[in-house]
């Protein structure tokens, strides 16, 4: 235990020191997740000497795409500003919670669906309201939404994009095995994963997979679609009653635990990462997955693949569509830190990452699809292999998100994904044992007023339909 507290210790004391080296010298620090730059200290360059913004993100996505923009504006803003990107994948959330107790943070933040919530809680994220021009908010209103960019009345980022969620198939498995289509139905599903295991696993090819390794990732990017195209909410909560209810989960996690136990899922998936995952089926190694519309720019450039590999929408619980799957993390993008010293050049930046230019280019290029209206009403289409499969159709909607709390325990997807390895437990003692931990935790966050929950008993998730392209 004493060797387990002074390594944490010391690997706290390399972050702080990483952090405050960072902020000394006039040397351009190397944009590396290891190490983290810190903001300038003064709110007012000398005169003739740059103003020098800090601007992190956990993106790898787009780094080239953000590194080329930015590289534009430092060489062509007129305010004598030079932006400085940091890239770091793994121990964001740390990183930015060491800077802000080391009173060293960046000037501009990339807070996610994830993250918005417990950064605007601790006060790093600077209000815009003051900032926003009347063409801004109407350009940028449609997409304002309570509890995911704007927290009591006041907003915190805008958004650029979103991710539509796809069944992600190889065509090239799917003809071995003799499949003619993507499955509708859950039942479809397993069947179509077990024939292409049968066809393929002398050749080290199975049906099925999932980033199991996070579990919650996983079910977020799979059983949600799931859910959601069956009328559901995709996290659990029944916003009808205003509670959570992990019961339609059932039917999914017994899917998914049939395909493991068939033997039908790619072996190792407990301990399988997405970028694995991603790197697998490039090879050929994988008949479907449930993910984002990343995926396009993940195979044209991280993982390029020879394969033949569509996407098409996920199945839903019974064949029939009953909602619409999520538009994913489309409500935020770029924040200005709390911290910064430098607010007034930060904003100027935003402004020009906010441009039509950039956020259409954005799109076009195929790294998340338009969540602006007035940007999506006018993009052209990615020329990008599968792209077509990931934009919006009628099937595709905003969802309002649950209520956010901290439970005691496994999370959902990590009690799900026990009973789907362990299997001798009993299903309906997990979703039983999830709606009284999480419900509990909602209790206490409502007692204490954390969080505001409005049941809503006419809510129809066929009225979601074709919502996202009437905007």
């Amino acid at each position: 235990m004493k060797r387990r507290t002074l390594f944490i210790g010391l690997a706290f004391i390399l972050i702080l020191s990483l952090i405050a080296c960072s902020g000394s010298g006039d040397n351009k620090q190397e944009n590396t997740a290891s190490s983290p730059s810190a903001a300038p200290e003064s709110s007012q360059a000398p005169s003739g000497d740059k103003i020098k913004l800090v601007f992190w993100t956990f993106d790898r996505h787009d780094s080239d795409f953000v590194k080329e923009v930015v590289d534009r504006y430092n060489s062509t803003n007129p305010d004598n500003i030079e932006v400085e990107v940091t890239s770091m994948a793994e121990n964001y959330v740390q990183s930015v919670d060491i800077a802000f107790s080391s009173n060293q943070t960046p000037d501009i933040l990339r807070p996610n669906q994830d993250t918005t919530i417990p950064f605007v809680k601790k006060g790093y994220l600077e209000p815009l309201d003051g900032y926003l021009t009347e063409e801004m908010k109407e350009k940028f209103g449609p997409t304002f939404q309570d509890q995911v960019n704007q927290f009591d009345g006041k907003t915190y980022s805008l958004p650029n994009f979103g991710y539509t969620l796809r069944l992600i198939y190889n065509q090239d498995l799917f003809d071995k095995a003799g499949i003619q289509k993507p499955p509708t139905s859950l039942e479809e599903l397993v069947a179509t994963a077990k024939a292409i295991t049968e066809a393929g696993k002398a050749d080290g090819q199975y049906g099925f997979a999932l980033n199991f390794k996070s579990p919650k990732s996983a079910l977020d990017r799979s059983a949600r679609e799931i859910l959601q195209l069956s009328g559901y909410d995709g996290f659990g909560f029944d916003i009808r009653q205003g509670k959570f209810d992990f019961s339609p989960y059932a039917p999914i996690i017994e899917a998914f635990k049939q395909m493991k136990d068939d033997g039908s899922m790619l072996p190792g998936v407990e301990s399988l990462d997405i970028d694995p995952l991603r790197a697998q089926f490039a090879q050929g190694k994988i008949g479907m997955y449930l993910s984002y519309s990343a995926e396009v720019g993940v195979y044209s450039n991280q993982f390029p693949t020879e394969i033949n590999w569509g996407a098409a929408q996920a199945p839903s619980i019974d064949g029939t569509v009953k909602g619409a799957a999520g538009f994913a993390n489309s409500g935020q993008w770029l924040a200005i830190s709390s911290g910064s010293k430098n607010k007034e050049a930060a904003w100027k930046f935003l402004t020009y990452m906010y441009s039509d230019d950039v956020l259409q280019t954005y799109h076009e290029r195929g790294l998340g699809v338009a969540a602006v209206p007035a940007i999506a009403s006018k993009a052209s289409k990615p020329d990008i292999k599968n792209s077509d499969g990931f934009m919006l159709t009628e099937y595709d909607a905003l969802w309002p998100l649950p209520p956010a709390v901290n439970i005691q325990g496994l999370d959902y997807g990590s009690a799900f994904l026990k009973y789907m390895l362990e299997g001798g437990g009993s299903l309906d003692q997990t979703i039983e044992d999830l709606n009284a931990r999480y419900n509990d935790a909602l209790g206490k966050a409502v007692a204490s007023g954390e969080v505001k929950v409005t049941p809503d008993p006419g809510f129809d998730p066929l009225k979601l339909q074709g919502t996202m392209l009437a905007q």
